[in-house]
């Protein structure tokens, strides 16, 4: 991976991973137009970059929310958050193996883009009445089901931003926390996603073998460089696609993200159906 592709990586992601419109899918496609990865390593290094590289977004999160984030009697805001995040991990590890099958799959994009297309065109009109309109006022119980609805984020193309933001309308949140709740979840849920794919994951090398991300990443100049770039450039971007994101969102709602989805579910078909990408 050179530099301009991490660059551009590195902006799909910041773009995309708060916004309802998922930042994993759009980037398997990216790496699908501009046809990287030859040898095995060359593929382990492109995934491992497409998880790792949400560490930046992540800052971006603790950046804009530090007041939230470092306000350490309230104990109770971190609970949330670890309750919130129990389910992901779970499953994560219980289906890491059928996860990993599905990430570089442009088809099951495809659906579930088109998919949660549909749903984003209805959410306002189904979830009308909130009542949870602050942080302190959401339960230890409601965490845990946002959370359990983050876990179809785990197909890529859902995203992970539109999976818990439903979820919180459905308990009642308005859109604002909800999307705001979704950042603050974000945060322990990608950190562990991040930290088992350099840690404790093994990638298939060029000779066979296997290493460890961390590994990967410091066996090549060119891997921790493009991994440093892209993941000042998606926190760059994600500070700004956040801002946007919530100014917009108190105006406008969710309608356009569900056009959106859809339209890009079928362009990715035609792409598919015509050979562009495979």
């Amino acid at each position: 991976m050179n530099i301009i592709e991490a660059v551009v990586i590195g902006v799909v992601e910041g773009l995309t991973e708060f916004l309802p419109v998922s930042s994993t899918g759009h980037m398997i496609i990216t790496e699908h137009l501009l046809d990287m990865g030859n040898t095995p390593a060359e593929i382990s290094f492109i995934k491992l970059f497409t998880i790792a590289i949400q560490l930046g977004a992540i800052l971006a999160v603790v950046v804009i929310y530090w007041q939230q984030f470092f306000q350490f009697r309230r104990w109770q805001f971190y609970a949330k958050l670890i309750i919130g995040v129990i389910p992901a991990l779970l499953f994560g590890y219980l289906f890491a193996d059928k996860i990993d099958a599905l990430l570089f799959n442009p088809a099951v994009v495809a659906g579930a883009m088109l998919a949660g297309g549909f749903v984003l065109l209805i959410i306002d009109k189904v979830f009308k009445k909130p009542v949870v309109e602050s942080e302190e006022q959401l339960s230890f119980l409601k965490s845990l089901i946002i959370g359990c609805w983050q876990v179809l984020s785990m197909i890529p193309g859902v995203s992970r931003s539109a999976a818990s933001i439903i979820g919180g309308m459905q308990q009642k949140l308005t859109r604002n926390l909800a999307a705001e709740f979704s950042f603050f979840l974000a945060v322990p849920t990608m950190f562990a996603a991040t930290a088992y794919s350099l840690i404790i994951k093994k990638w298939p090398a060029n000779d066979g073998s296997f290493q460890k991300g961390y590994e990967l990443i410091t066996s090549s100049p060119d891997n921790l460089m493009a991994l440093i770039v892209g993941n000042l450039v998606a926190f760059v971007v994600a500070m700004l696609a956040i801002r946007f994101f919530i100014t917009y969102l108190k105006i406008y709602g969710f309608r356009i993200f569900g056009i959106y989805r859809i339209l890009a579910g079928i362009i990715l078909f035609i792409l598919l159906f015509t050979g562009v990408i495979h």
